[in-house]
């Protein structure tokens, strides 16, 4: 009963919603590792409800940006990309304090970062999918807006939809004249395992360094850390 009251007064507090049945949030917080620490207690993870919000998350931006915006279809694809990917509702259900509620094995909370904020994006779309099937589509809608739609403006002022590559090498033509060039510095691990570590250089200065289990992801990760760079650039030039 202390569990529910948890979940209760968050729902309440911060979701700002109010469960007619508080299992299904609870559910949705609940990672499949979980239940083989708890298999006589806990039968059901939250993939399910993962699944569900997905869907309506997608229908909830979509409809936003289409009412909203007269831009081509790619434009709002890529708008609409920007605010569903991993890093953006992860943020969100960072923001929000997920991680106090989770449900997870003892393994899975010593995992990496990178597995952290997937769990955590996962756990939003969940909890959309919870809010969805207890409340319906205006309550989750709600939800969707107040939480994630919000920071359209900011994803749209600082240029972060567009691709890391493409914008950092729009910006290193407008400020350097060159284009960016990516080197791997390093490959580590077993060929199942393997990380890369790429760096991206700039009129042969290093720009930016990234890993990934590819290169392809590295090479994603270098630019965006070069953005860094580039973004302090543009702001002293405001000054």
């Amino acid at each position: 009963m202390m569990e529910d009251n948890n979940y209760i007064k968050f729902a309440k507090e911060t979701l700002k919603v109010t469960f007619n049945n508080i299992n299904i949030l609870i559910t949705a917080f609940t990672h499949r590792s979980y239940l083989n620490e708890h298999k006589k207690t806990v039968f059901e993870h939250n993939e399910r409800l993962e699944f569900l919000g997905d869907a309506v998350l997608e229908l909830v931006v979509t409809e936003f940006l289409f009412k909203n915006y007269q831009e081509p279809e790619g434009v709002l694809t890529n708008w609409r990309s920007s605010l569903v990917r991993t890093e953006s509702i992860g943020s969100v259900a960072e923001k929000y304090n997920f991680a106090d509620l989770l449900r997870l094995s003892k393994g899975e909370k010593r995992g990496s970062d990178r597995a952290r904020q997937q769990i955590l994006a996962n756990c939003y779309e969940a909890v959309i999918g919870a809010i969805y099937l207890d409340l319906g589509y205006d309550s989750a809608k709600e939800f969707i807006h107040s939480s994630l739609i919000v920071t359209l403006d900011n994803i749209l002022s600082t240029g972060s939809w567009m691709d890391p590559k493409s914008h950092l090498q729009e910006l290193a033509q407008s400020k350097e004249v060159t284009t960016p060039v990516y080197r791997v510095i390093s490959e580590e691990g077993p060929d199942h395992e393997k990380v890369f570590t790429v760096g991206v250089y700039v009129n042969n200065i290093l720009r930016g360094k990234g890993e990934g289990p590819s290169k392809q992801i590295a090479q994603q990760n270098a630019a965006i850390n070069a953005l860094v760079y580039y973004k302090k650039l543009v702001t002293s030039e405001k000054v």
